[in-house]
């Protein structure tokens, strides 16, 4: 049988809710300050505790909005920071940051530590991808390579920060 709805007449889903709308811009909001605000130099930019609040989000609220939060707030810092050759970079790698945690841990009912491989992992693809753009960026390798301590130990203490706050952040969320 041939529908004679027309398509004008099926209502469609808004691409977000207000709601989630409003979650994912204070989100963004909440990863820049944590990205720009406390400002560590490190060889080739700096570090930050931005990504302890993308764990974080990606724990707490949707994927959807989290991954955007993380990759806006994220490049923001960048650009209005004066690194905006790493705006791009930047939103590449924290999309994937938020999705290693998420799908590795995201998805409710993940232990302690499942959650800790899942932010270890996502700090390990930080470093990774930071120094392999930074290589690419620089044209050279041992510019990308400079960064890497400082990256990897960026990725620990995010990742040691988020997992002392995670279960106070889960507390909220029950309530």
């Amino acid at each position: 049988m041939v529908s004679t709805t027309s398509p004008a007449a099926v209502q469609q889903r808004p691409a977000f809710t207000a709601r989630e709308l409003t979650i994912t811009a204070v989100m963004t909001a909440l990863v820049f300050l944590a990205t720009f605000v406390p400002r560590i130099p490190i060889p080739l930019g700096y570090a930050h505790l931005g990504d302890a609040v993308i764990f974080l989000l990606a724990l707490s609220i949707g994927r959807r909005e989290a991954l955007i939060a993380a990759c806006l707030g994220s490049a923001l810092s960048d650009v209005l920071g004066g690194f905006l050759l790493w705006a791009v970079p930047t939103l590449v790698i924290k999309f994937f940051m938020a999705d290693i945690v998420w799908r590795i841990a995201g998805r409710g009912g993940a232990g302690r530590l499942r959650v800790l491989v899942a932010f270890a992992l996502s700090s390990i693809w930080m470093a990774a991808a930071y120094t392999a753009f930074g290589a690419a960026l620089y044209a050279s390798v041992a510019a990308g390579l400079a960064s890497t301590p400082g990256l990897l130990m960026e990725g620990a203490v995010n990742t040691v920060a988020a997992f002392i706050v995670l279960p106070a952040i889960q507390k909220f969320l029950k309530r």
